[in-house]
């Protein structure tokens, strides 16, 4: 039972695709409203998207970067609270939060397509070199 468990999340993370479009279905099945589903599957792919990031990254180079990955998460929430404070002189942690985990679905969401073709196209030519 485990296996299986451990199976659909490492798809998941691997895919977060996957994770998203099942996100939304579920969610427009309860909520019945689009753009409330699609907010919701975005903030749960935000998370899958870091994970899956790391992974990549883990398998390229072989060197685990999570905590320069939590770095720049919280960087950018400074820059996001300051920047926030400096135009609206009073900050709204909830309208500040989701604007940064939107940029960290973006972010992350480019990263994973990149280090998917670069890992892609690394994988592909040493296998070409072999032959």
């Amino acid at each position: 039972m485990s296996e299986v468990i451990s199976s659909i999340i490492a798809t998941f993370v691997t895919i977060p695709l996957i994770g998203y479009i099942i996100v939304f279905v579920i969610s427009k099945l309860i909520t019945r409203q689009h753009r409330k589903s699609v907010k919701i599957a975005i903030d749960v792919t935000t998370l899958l998207l870091v994970i899956a990031v790391h992974y990549f990254i883990l398998a390229i180079w072989d060197i685990s970067l999570f905590w320069v990955i939590l770095l720049f998460m919280i960087v950018v929430a400074i820059v996001f609270v300051f920047t926030h404070w400096k135009l609206k002189h009073e900050i709204h942690f909830a309208k500040v939060f989701k604007g940064v985990w939107r940029f960290h679905f973006l972010f992350f969401g480019l990263v994973y397509l990149l280090l998917l073709v670069y890992g892609l196209v690394i994988r592909i030519s040493m296998a070409v070199s072999v032959m």
